[in-house]
């Protein structure tokens, strides 16, 4: 085992004035009793869509909830919804509990995204929705386009943007090209409310039918008459605290993570120490949430993984994702055929790592891994 400091795939961030803070808070709505759908929600979900210039956001207790209750709201029963092949369980499972199928979707191995051809190529006349997964953060630049096809098809656009929040593609928040967006507050992302979602929308009807899906479709808070088949998938107030403290850091620690970035790109940007990182879309300002490169064609990843842990210290972020959705063992009945792309994209990506409070000396420990490891004939 490596003599060097452990580098950590990933690292949360909450500074003793942030522990305080939130701490004061959590005290406050403990001491009046409204531990759920109260004020610290409500400003919550102003200061979200303030920050996404987007009309909307309602919050819940995870990405996940904030991906059915979207599709839910479009009562998806019996129809086909377009999802990227290369994207995690969840995108598919919502459309699953919704009642919907999923279609599944090659990659664009150039952005890990879906293009508008391989859209078209995979439409029915079952299509309702197009599902678009901003993979590592990063917003294809394709999406006007199909946003205009969605439209000219008649068919909705929504956006798995899970890890994308505080991604844009010239200067259009990602979440907010389609009818809805869905982000996750999971301790791994950028910011974290420890378990959370939102829904972003400029829908009046979507924004409604959310705020009734997440507690368990009643017509009121204060009323136990249900009109929508809905679950508790509601936001505590002591989320809602974290959440907002973590959403008055973001803008920093977005600025820190493109650094580390960028310093990455600069050491490794060649491809000469063996990886291939992703180049960022054009027009694309992404928030740092991944670094993923593409390991030469034979290169085992798990070698090379426990090479850098074992030999520099270096502990990888984990990969986004190492096996498309047809691989899972549940998913397979999904599969038609001819998903190469998104076989490749899984197989062959590497992700360093990288967080907010990374130092200098960390991601230059990674970048000196990198290279000993294609010196030493690993990479």
């Amino acid at each position: 085992m490596s003599s060097l400091p452990q580098v950590p795939p990933t690292r949360i961030d909450f500074s003793p004035e942030d522990r305080a803070w939130i701490t004061a808070r959590i005290s406050e709505v403990l001491e009046t009793g409204r531990l759920t759908l109260g004020p610290y929600g409500e400003q919550f979900e102003a200061e979200l869509s303030k920050s996404m210039a987007v009309k909307h956001a309602v919050v819940v207790n995870s990405g996940t909830a904030s991906l059915e209750i979207m599709l839910r709201a479009m009562n998806i029963t019996g129809k086909d919804v377009l999802v990227p092949a290369n994207t995690f369980f969840a995108t598919a499972a919502a459309v699953i509990s919704a009642g919907g199928t999923p279609v599944l979707m090659d990659t664009d191995i150039a952005t890990l995204s879906t293009s508008l051809v391989e859209i078209e190529r995979r439409i029915t006349p079952n299509t309702v929705g197009i599902m678009i997964v901003h993979i590592a953060g990063f917003v294809t630049a394709e999406m006007p386009a199909i946003a205009a096809f969605a439209k000219k098809k008649g068919i909705w656009l929504m956006e798995d943007a899970a890890h994308a929040q505080g991604s844009t593609l010239d200067g259009k928040h990602a979440g907010t090209f389609g009818l809805a967006g869905s982000f996750s507050f999971y301790p791994t992302k950028v910011m974290t409310s420890a378990e959370g979602g939102v829904i972003v929308t400029d829908d009046d009807r979507m924004a409604e039918e959310a705020r009734l899906y997440r507690d368990q479709g009643k017509a009121g808070f204060l009323t136990n008459t249900h009109i929508r088949m809905g679950y508790n998938w509601r936001m505590s107030e002591p989320h809602a605290i974290i959440g907002l403290r973590h959403l008055q850091n973001f803008p920093a620690m977005i600025k820190a993570r493109r650094r580390i970035a960028e310093r990455y790109d600069a050491a490794l940007g060649d491809g000469a120490a063996g990886l291939k990182p992703f180049a960022v879309p054009k027009g694309c300002v992404y928030n740092g949430y991944k670094y993923v490169a593409m390991l030469p064609d034979g290169v085992d990843r798990k070698t090379v993984k426990a090479w850098l842990r074992e030999n520099h210290g270096v502990n990888c972020s984990g990969e986004v994702y190492e096996v498309p959705l047809h691989k899972n063992e549940v998913l397979k009945h999904l599969d038609p055929g001819d998903l190469t792309q998104s076989e490749i994209a899984c197989n062959r990506q590497i992700c360093l790592p990288l967080f907010a409070s990374m130092t200098d000396a960390q991601a230059d420990q990674v970048i000196a891994g990198v290279r000993a490891a294609k010196a030493a004939g690993v990479l």
